[in-house]
């Protein structure tokens, strides 16, 4: 007997707590393998590929691409288990559905162990064999027992089948059309056999959606050019503003943001800085060659790797402040962040143990997640667990700034572009090459004296290298 499967949204750790649908893999009518993806997500944190833990035929998808659904949510349905006699079909018995189980995998994160079956989509005369038994009109739904794989729910129809007027063979279709005023009767169902399905009536309800709001524009036209709306701010908006809303990266962006400017009383400061003998030795590495020159070093490896010295002398900048036990939580271990802008937004990839890394291995660490932060690719993983940012906005041609810390971080750096400049260089003007470093800090760690030491060191790194080979 066939069942219809309803498959959640799994728990995608981290913490979080919702997701969005950036693309189907798969389509009402496709049969699907065991841990094959079906829907890639964005969450706050990374893009993810969710795998359905059935085999079998999807007969309903839950949100449209764009979509934001809660953890624990359906995401689709799945037709699983051949019916009875399907055997016997000789040389067609390919296009069943694969499997009635579960995977057994955990779903939580990037997907199953198991490798995805190419995509087929199943013979029409197939899935009308495969849901003849599946939840049809009229027919209770009952429970049935859960199987392994975590945060799915199984219905299953009694095994009457009865004959209806309105092709419809999934109770959640009923179900949807009922709550959207739609009458199924009026429906062309695209399915096998003029079968209902559940895009047919996500079409009809988008078409009613928009006619409605066409009407109601409309009907609002000779008010909107008169009236303006009040924000809840209190802000006079023209009703036609665009509103973006703030979710995925931007909108945890802005909440770690906002949550840094509330509870972290921060205070900024600042120092230009001669970086000419760091560039020249930064050349003179990348110029070496021979079996052990190794390979090219950047310059944000090499202010990393005077961060994580800096960070050595002043460990109150490598820690946090438990606000609820009143206690500052230092910390043993450098986890260096850089920030990174990527075409989703700003995301800070996290150098795991810095501290025991040398230039060349922390270089290579950027590199890595450089690649996988432009490709969309980087785990929850790789952008938390942070204690201490480094921020080079240099790069965007600016010369300074002044930080939001990335709570609960107590400090951030800064670092502005590199640029020829006019310096006092040996009692003598010089054209030299200038950076400007700044350094916000909670000033719950730590007070301006150990800031203002933190700072020094990092400018007397830059101006002069050699200090820093004092402490490697």
């Amino acid at each position: 007997m066939a069942q219809v499967l309803e498959f959640k949204l799994p728990d995608l750790g981290e913490g979080l707590t919702e997701a969005e649908i950036v693309r189907w893999l798969v389509e009402v009518g496709d049969v699907v393998a065991i841990d094959q993806p079906v829907v890639e997500v964005e969450t706050a944190k990374a893009m993810v590929e969710v795998p359905c833990p059935y085999g079998g035929v999807v007969t309903a998808r839950f949100g449209e691409e764009g979509t934001e659904l809660p953890v624990g949510a359906p995401l689709l349905t799945v037709a699983v288990g051949a019916p009875e006699g399907s055997s016997g079909s000789g040389g067609d018995s390919g296009s069943d559905p694969e499997s009635t189980g579960g995977s057994g995998n955990v779903l939580v994160g990037y997907g199953t162990g198991a490798p995805a079956a190419r995509r087929r989509r199943i013979r029409p005369d197939r899935l009308d064999r495969a849901v003849t038994e599946a939840p049809v009109s009229g027919a209770p739904l009952v429970e049935a027992p859960v199987v392994e794989a975590p945060a799915v729910k199984v219905l299953v129809a009694e095994a009457s089948v009865s004959e209806g007027p309105v092709p419809v063979v999934s109770p959640l279709v009923r179900r949807l059309a009922r709550q959207h005023d739609i009458d199924l009767r009026r429906l062309a169902g695209s399915g096998p056999d003029g079968l209902i399905l559940r895009a047919d009536v996500d079409r009809a309800i988008r078409t009613a959606e928009e006619t409605a709001t066409a009407t109601a524009r409309v009907a609002e036209a000779p008010v909107r050019a008169q009236v303006p709306a009040a924000a809840p701010n209190g802000v006079a908006v023209a009703v036609d503003a665009e509103r973006i809303p703030l979710r995925g990266v931007r909108g945890a962006v802005a909440d770690k943001l906002s949550r840094s400017r509330t509870e972290i009383p921060d205070a900024t400061c600042w120092v230009d800085a001669d970086a000419t003998e760091l560039m020249a030795v930064r050349a003179a590495m990348n110029a070496a060659t021979g079996p052990s020159a190794g390979p090219k070093v950047s310059v944000l490896a090499l202010l990393a790797r005077i961060c994580t010295a800096a960070l050595a002398r002043f460990p109150e900048l490598n820690s946090t402040v438990d606000t609820e036990a009143r206690e500052i939580v230092r910390l043993s271990g450098v986890h260096l962040g850089f920030a990174a802008q990527t075409e989703r937004g700003l995301v800070v990839p996290v150098v795991r143990d810095a501290h025991t890394r040398n230039a060349e291995s922390i270089g290579a660490e950027i590199a890595r997640l450089t690649e996988l932060a432009r490709t969309g690719k980087l785990s929850p993983a790789q952008l938390t667990g942070g204690t201490f940012t480094l921020n080079n906005y240099g790069v965007f041609g600016v010369d300074g700034s002044t930080p939001i810390i990335n709570h609960p971080e107590a400090a951030m750096l800064g670092v502005g572009r590199i640029m020829p400049k006019p310096w006092v260089h040996q009692g003598e003007l010089a054209v030299r090459q200038v950076v400007q470093l700044s350094l916000t800090f909670d000033h719950r760690v730590c007070d301006g004296g150990t800031a203002g030491g933190f700072l020094r060191y990092v400018a007397d790194c830059v101006e002069q290298p050699a200090v820093l080979l004092r402490t490697l």
